[in-house]
């Protein structure tokens, strides 16, 4: 049973519901403790001034910030409590929105919220079920652990889920940050046209239980392994020499293999059965095969007009 980690109340104009937050999502990477080799002795972490290599105590430690060039400006903990945001037990919806109009890189962390006390129930399944049939999301904010964060509140399924969001000022823009970005003219009509085939061979419905975390699962059999006492044979893979590929006749060739599957196998960290269904895929699959061969014919020049039409 998922445990509560903040309680309070979600509101939108005068309706007021007492809810709490609960994770979405539990962590299951796999967690060590570090050990001095040989023995069954235990590292343990020290906080130690650097200049002396003496252990200090946490009721003498402050905190800096730096400003480069080994300038600090120290903080206390009462100077930035002054700073911090009024505690709160109130999440104030102040807009509904477009959930299409989010860019998923807002969204950071995923919690559920569900209603807490009599009464809360009706208001809350009023909300839920108004904003779904609206299709729209609710953006608030939420003092949690004296921190302010900026949320997005959503139907799903009978219960309303909560996404922690970045603030505008801490997403990077790709376009000014990322350094040599290619261009769009970059790619010709008919390598689109090749790609855009393989895209569709590859389609599939989404299913999330089709994906596994292999390497946590190989860590997992060879802990049991050993927990057997079994011993551990290491056998580090071949390397594969790189090899150069033209982009055209990668696209034949992903395109010629889908082509005869009728499906492209999901890859990198997946598990369990592709589901295909034939009339799905059998139009696709025709259609990039005849793609391929064609592709291998020489390009005709399109006229101007159509060209800019497609770019």
């Amino acid at each position: 049973m998922a445990r509560t980690i903040w309680k309070g109340a979600l509101s939108f104009g005068l309706v007021n519901i007492p809810v709490g937050l609960y994770p979405a999502t539990s962590d299951k990477s796999i967690h060590f403790n570090q050990f001095e080799e040989g023995t069954s002795d235990r590292i343990r972490y020290k906080k130690v001034n650097e200049r002396t290599g003496e252990e200090v105590a946490q009721d003498q430690i402050v905190r800096g910030f730096d400003l480069g060039g080994g300038e600090y400006v120290i903080m206390t903990d009462e100077e930035l409590e002054s700073a911090e945001p009024k505690k709160s037990r109130q999440v104030e919806i102040t807009d509904f929105v477009d959930q299409q109009d989010i860019d998923p890189v807002y969204f950071r962390s995923s919690y559920y919220l569900a209603p807490e006390g009599a009464g809360a129930d009706k208001a809350y399944a009023l909300l839920r079920q108004a904003m779904a049939e609206s299709d729209r999301v609710a953006i608030a904010t939420l003092v949690m652990r004296n921190k302010e964060y900026l949320v997005a509140i959503r139907p799903e399924g009978d219960a309303l889920a909560l996404h922690t969001m970045y603030f505008s000022d801490e997403v990077r823009q790709p376009g000014q940050d990322l350094p040599e970005l290619p261009e769009e003219n970059e790619v010709s009509d008919r390598e689109l046209s090749m790609a855009q085939l393989l895209i569709e061979s590859m389609q599939n419905d989404w299913d999330p239980a089709r994906y596994h975390d292999t390497h946590r699962e190989k860590v997992e059999a060879l802990i049991e392994e050993k927990r057997q006492g079994h011993e551990i044979v290491l056998q580090a893979p071949p390397e594969q020499p790189a090899k150069v590929v033209d982009l055209m006749e990668a696209l034949n060739a992903s395109i010629a293999a889908a082509a005869g599957t009728g499906a492209k196998a999901p890859t990198g960290g997946t598990g369990g059965s592709t589901r295909t269904s034939s009339s799905k895929r059998a139009a696709p699959a025709k259609k990039a095969a005849k793609s391929a061969k064609a592709a291998k014919q020489p390009a005709r020049a399109k006229p101007a007009a159509a060209r800019r039409k497609a770019s």
